[in-house]
């Protein structure tokens, strides 16, 4: 890619989609097709092809999920760690998921800026309040904090991806604050107003 796009995406070497493994290459261009674009996020981490892979299959195994939480409450987890993290590639590019299965144009920006001050329910408060425990003082985890979400009615593999959600985005947050990753502009306006 020219040196403009580069800057724009990463820190670091942006491979030519051309260049790509095939498997990769082909996971870029079906997000493409989907999305209308390319998530600067595949484009940033394509030029280290294994670490892509295990990333993408991690993120795909908890964010994909069939059962639990819902995909609404995934994104929630995301958002907030992310503001926390100071990680203005996933606040952004996940604020828009979650904007949109959210149906809510303000829940991104609450979440990100002041978690405490947003709009939620108890049982996302409880979820909230957990991830950021996760993702800001891990060591201080403990029974209560378990039993807190258990009295929301969450389960134990429920709970297990809350802390796991909290727990990947905390790495994917410092990947992309040390890369200098750069959120695409079409993400800042998804959600925001309903289609018309």
């Amino acid at each position: 890619m020219n040196d403009k796009r580069h800057d724009a995406i990463s820190r670091f070497p942006v491979p030519d989609l051309g260049a790509l493994p095939a498997d990769i290459r082909e996971k870029i261009l079906a997000v493409q097709e989907k999305a209308g674009f390319v998530p600067n996020v595949f484009l940033a981490l394509a030029h280290r092809p294994d670490e892509f892979r295990a990333f993408f299959a991690y993120h795909d195994a908890l964010m994909l999920r069939p059962a639990g939480l819902s995909k609404a409450e995934r994104e929630m987890i995301v958002v907030a760690t992310s503001g926390a993290n100071h990680c203005l590639y996933c606040v952004v590019a996940h604020g828009a998921i979650l904007r949109i299965y959210a149906k809510d144009p303000e829940i991104a920006d609450r979440l990100a800026v002041n978690p405490g001050k947003a709009r939620l329910t108890p049982r996302q408060r409880a979820m909230i309040d957990y991830a950021m425990k996760v993702a800001t003082a891990s060591d201080t985890v403990g029974p209560d904090d378990h039993a807190a979400l258990y009295e929301q009615g969450f389960d134990a593999d429920e709970i297990w991806d809350i802390g796991a959600i909290a727990a990947f985005f905390a790495m994917s947050n410092r990947l992309a604050n040390m890369a200098g990753m750069q959120p695409n502009p079409e993400f800042f306006a998804m959600g925001r107003l309903p289609k018309a």
